[in-house]
Order: C-alpha cells, then structure tokens, then sequence
C-alpha cells in the first residue's frame, strides 16, 4: 500500500488489488494511532467513570483514555492516560478487550480494567478535555450499556449480556472486584 496522505491523527493508504472477476481497483483504508481505555476500579468497587467535554462532539461518559503515542507500547499508554485523566495509579491492569471497531481502519482499541488504585497527582489534561470523575457502582456501570451518552460502545455489548444474562453477571462483577 502507498500512503496517499498524512494528517494530524489519519493517514489514508491506498492499492490496487485484484477481483474476483480478474479486474483490478483502488483499494484504500484509513491508519490512526491505536488507543487505549481504562476502566479504574476503586477500593469500595466503584468504577470511575468520566463525563467529558472536547471540541467538535457532545459531551458524553466514558471512561479514562486516549491515544497511544508513538513509540509507546499500550499499558504504558493505559497507565499515562489513567495517570493524566484521573490523578490515579493503579497496582494491577487487566485486559479486557481488544477490538478493531472498523474494517476500513487500522486502529484497535485496548480497554483495561485497573484495580488496586493510588491517588498520586491532580488531573493534567490536555487542552481540548473538560473531565469531571464520576464513580459509580457495578450496577450502574451495567446500566450504561442503554445510556445514549456512553462512549465507549467496543465494550457496550458485554454490558448488555451481562443484563441478559446472570452466568455473564456475575463473570463480570468477579472481573470488576476490587483488590
């Protein structure tokens, strides 16, 4: 594939490829930095969520994350956008999922689950995020699944089986148990 552009987060790749018929045409497909999710489970066992504000999108919930840097492997970023989002580290990251929300995409999502936390730092935001922390408990995380303002909709379908489903209930709240 030949890059065709690069821009700030998308570069856009481009190839010929053969069909099934034996003709050929332009395939093309987007890249973008992988990123990272956290959901922090704090001592009590509420999950720490984020109601946030960034240009060009309404506000929504979500959980604390971002991009992976280049050069950087994704725990580090996990444990960076945790640190930069909430002020807390964690003992323990665990990965829940990994998925690549697109097919005409090169980008997976990693989302952790961070357990054992230290509050270490204030928030360090970056420029264009207005974060305001909302722990919640393990039943309200599983109720966001039918909230339309929650973000993080790789993980949305696991939450739903989880309200379906007591056998997946209780395999997530083992998941999601504190330290």
């Amino acid at each position: 594939a030949k890059k065709i552009f690069g821009g700030v987060i998308f570069d856009v790749y481009q190839w010929e490829q053969k069909l099934f018929d034996g003709t050929t045409t332009t395939f093309e497909k987007l890249k973008r930095p992988d990123t990272v999710v956290v959901f922090p489970v704090m001592d009590d066992g509420k999950i720490l969520l984020t109601e946030q504000e960034q240009p060009g999108k309404e506000s929504f919930i979500g959980a604390t994350g971002g991009r992976v840097d280049e050069g950087e492997d994704v725990l580090s970023a996990a444990k960076r956008e945790l640190l930069e989002e909430s002020g807390y580290e964690a003992s323990e990251f665990v990965l829940w999922d990994a998925r690549h929300p697109a097919s005409k995409v090169d980008w997976v999502v990693y989302t952790f689950i961070a357990k054992g936390l230290k509050k270490v730092a204030g928030m360090n935001l970056d420029g264009g995020e207005k974060i305001i922390l909302k722990p919640v408990s393990f039943e309200d995380f599983i109720d966001m699944s039918a909230n339309e303002r929650f973000n993080e909709k790789e993980i949305t379908i696991k939450l739903l089986e989880a309200k379906l489903s007591h056998k997946k209930y209780e395999e997530l709240r083992e998941l999601f148990k504190p330290l």
